[in-house]
């Protein structure tokens, strides 16, 4: 009998490791043919021993509104056919980024079961994550939520109750199994002690806002320079994403860092060390995880780590109560990151606060499902809208 074949669509890196739980499991599966499709050259870890089908970069080519748009419309020309040539007999995408939006139109658009990894999430915050997240729930065929907010979320929109699973937060699964650096390694890595606070920061850009990047981060920056005059707080910084206005902050955080030597700033952390570094916020010394990206809402929880996030990019997003919700100016920031590193009242709480992610067992769950559904069943490919 021929293996199921699962192709797995991953767009960048931060992507791809919230994806590396779900890709070992489908690996392993005796009776499941793993097949990934990448949106970036190198992005897979060869060390991993995933089955890389095929490459189709997918990038904005200058900081031009145009340049999102363009790059979609390449993905899906490219995506589709690498499809045809390797005819996958389903295909998982994750998320809401514009190159998952491009695997999501190629796939359905052909007839292939599609399956989407977070959908019915909600974050209000002047991004086009929601409108792109939300078109993505009504071309997919079998719905991943990862949490039971989103998964109820998807039957609002009229999704039938069968095709609807709660099946966690990938990224989980890593962290109960401890798969991230040691705090020794880690420390040694970004040349941080542990008898010192600890501030890891990342700030993306607001797309429909993206004028106003610049201000935004000299908020940001403001309050991270306190926190290192006033607190002695080591500072771990990394690049935003690749969205409309991404230029304007790496400019402003490289120009900080520069005047700075004692501020680290990466490109990226990759998925083990910035696991390894909100391990050594939440369980090793006293520190916060500041910023607006997902991470900070989702997976902090997981490390007893106090999550500040600034501004309104992760609005109505799912968050637990170790994350604290601040507007974009410097004192509000500043006085959240003091509370976090100085408090132990509150880290205290912050330890006891329970996970709305999950449990660690996503990537098992997502090879039963994928492994079990009928796809000779004809609802499969016939969507309905159920009407209240």
């Amino acid at each position: 009998m021929a293996l199921r074949k699962i192709g797995v669509f991953t767009g960048n890196r931060a992507e791809y490791g919230l994806l590396v739980p779900v890709l070992r499991a489908l690996r392993d599966a005796p009776d499941l043919e793993l097949q990934i499709f990448a949106g970036q050259e190198g992005l897979v870890d060869e060390g991993e021993g995933f089955p890389v089908a095929a490459t189709v970069p997918i990038a904005r080519a200058d900081a031009s509104r145009a340049s999102t748009s363009r790059a979609i419309g390449a993905g899906v020309l490219g995506i589709t056919e690498e499809l045809v040539r390797h005819a996958p007999d389903i295909f998982v995408i994750y998320g809401d980024r514009f190159e998952a939006f491009a695997a999501m139109i190629a796939s359905t658009q052909m007839g292939m079961p599609t399956a989407h990894i977070e959908g019915g999430d909600l974050t209000q915050g002047g991004t086009l994550d929601d409108v792109v997240r939300h078109a993505m729930t009504k071309l997919a065929h079998l719905h991943l939520a990862t949490n039971p907010d989103s998964a109820n979320r998807i039957r609002q929109m009229g999704e039938e109750d069968w095709r609807i699973h709660n099946v966690g937060f990938p990224t989980l699964d890593l962290i109960r199994a401890g798969d991230f650096t040691s705090p020794e390694d880690t420390m040694a890595t970004l040349g941080l002690t542990a008898d010192r606070p600890l501030v890891i920061f990342t700030q993306h850009p607001i797309t429909t806002s993206h004028a106003t990047a610049g201000q935004e981060i000299d908020a940001c920056l403001e309050a991270l320079d306190r926190a290192r005059l006033d607190l002695d707080a080591q500072i771990v910084a990394t690049y935003p994403n690749n969205d409309l206005g991404s230029e304007t902050i790496i400019a402003a955080l490289e120009a900080w860092s520069a005047e700075r030597p004692d501020v680290v700033l990466r490109k990226s952390l990759g998925r083990r060390l910035y696991h390894g570094v909100l391990n050594l916020c939440g369980r090793v010394t006293n520190g916060v995880c500041a910023g607006n990206s997902s991470s900070g809402v989702k997976e902090t929880a997981a490390f007893a780590c106090p999550a500040i996030n600034i501004g309104p990019r992760q609005a109505g997003r799912l968050a637990g109560d170790n994350v604290a919700h601040v507007p974009l100016e410097a004192d509000a920031i500043f006085h959240a990151i003091r509370r976090g590193l100085v408090d132990g009242t509150y880290r205290r709480a912050v330890a006891a606060a329970p996970n709305p992610y999950g449990e660690g067992d996503t990537g098992p769950r997502v090879t039963g499902i994928l492994g079990g559904i009928d796809l000779s069943d004809p609802r499969l490919l016939n969507k309905q809208t159920i009407l209240p």
